[in-house]
């Protein structure tokens, strides 16, 4: 097995090298610039430069490949982005792989992925077109929705973990009881390694979460009592957070764009099913070690 792994520099992509190398498997990393990609060469994976928006770049990056992962996404930009990046990539990236002959293409994918979104947010487009262009690809395939993806390096965590370090008021956008389900970003990893090359995940679309399930309250609660302090929650209504989003998301480091308001406005980001769970038995880190493991980092 030789596995190509797409947006491998990132923020879950060192984790599912490292996973695949734990195993053993010949790993080839895309990357659009190859010293980024110096860490995962100490681990024994091969980097090449490409980029899934440039489709020339992709038939020798796949070539001699039997899998693929590919994680790259975006989080905010204009509509145009978000299809150049992730649905176009995505396209270029499939061409690729059915001319090589790749037996299966593993896909990331978001919780809340839907129609309902797809109309409102263009992340959710992106990722619906992805889901929908692989299926029909031709190419057997694995497609994992997470829930909120945390770990000590990347992702929402930190973000929160500094909130509530740094302030005795914590603001909390909405009324803060829609719920998520945040799943440990090597736990993410060991589920992308599994499905490589288990018949039992053919061609399924699973959901991903962690063992528990809480309420943005709930939430920076439990951060706060994690890091041992006492906070207290100030919630800012939708309507402020959108007006705040609207005039800052062009700025440099502007916290949330609009889009990201109207997800996390959205539905629970909760597993609907356990297919993924009675599929893999993959052991879950529990949200509260979750927080102590990123403190800890």
């Amino acid at each position: 097995m030789r596995v190509l792994v797409t947006g491998g520099t990132g923020f879950v992509g060192p984790k599912v090298v490292h996973a695949l190398r734990a195993r053993n498997v010949d790993v080839r990393v895309l990357a659009r610039r190859r010293e980024r990609a110096e860490r995962l060469t100490g681990w024994g994976a091969e980097a090449v430069q490409g980029d899934v928006t440039d489709a020339a770049t992709l038939d020798a990056a796949v070539a001699e490949c039997t899998h693929v992962v590919h994680l790259v996404a975006i989080i905010t930009g204009r509509p145009e982005d978000f299809h150049r990046v992730m649905t176009l990539g995505t396209r270029n990236l499939l061409s690729a792989a059915k001319n090589a002959g790749v037996e299966r293409f593993v896909l990331m994918s978001a919780l809340g992925t839907s129609e309902e979104a797809a109309a409102t947010v263009p992340y959710f487009a992106a990722k619906l077109a992805e889901e929908q262009d692989v299926a029909a690809s031709g190419i057997e395939y694995t497609i994992f929705r997470p829930s909120f993806v945390f770990g000590p390096d990347g992702g929402a965590l930190p973000t929160f973990l500094k909130q509530v370090k740094l302030s005795p008021v914590v603001t909390v956008i909405g009324p803060g009881e829609q719920r998520s389900q945040p799943i440990w970003v090597e736990d993410v990893a060991a589920y992308f390694s599994a499905a490589l090359d288990d018949p039992r995940a053919a061609n399924r679309t699973f959901e991903l979460g962690g063992p528990d399930i809480v309420s943005w309250n709930e939430l920076y609660l439990t951060i706060a009592d994690v890091l041992g302090k006492r906070r207290r929650l100030l919630h800012v209504p939708w309507g402020v957070a959108q007006t705040g989003a609207r005039l800052t998301q062009r700025l440099p480091g502007a916290p949330l764009s609009v889009d990201q308001v109207k997800m996390l406005q959205g539905a629970d980001n909760v597993v609907t099913n356990t297919d993924a769970a009675d599929t893999f038995r993959i052991p879950l880190v529990p949200l509260e070690e979750q927080i102590r493991r990123a403190v800890g980092a």
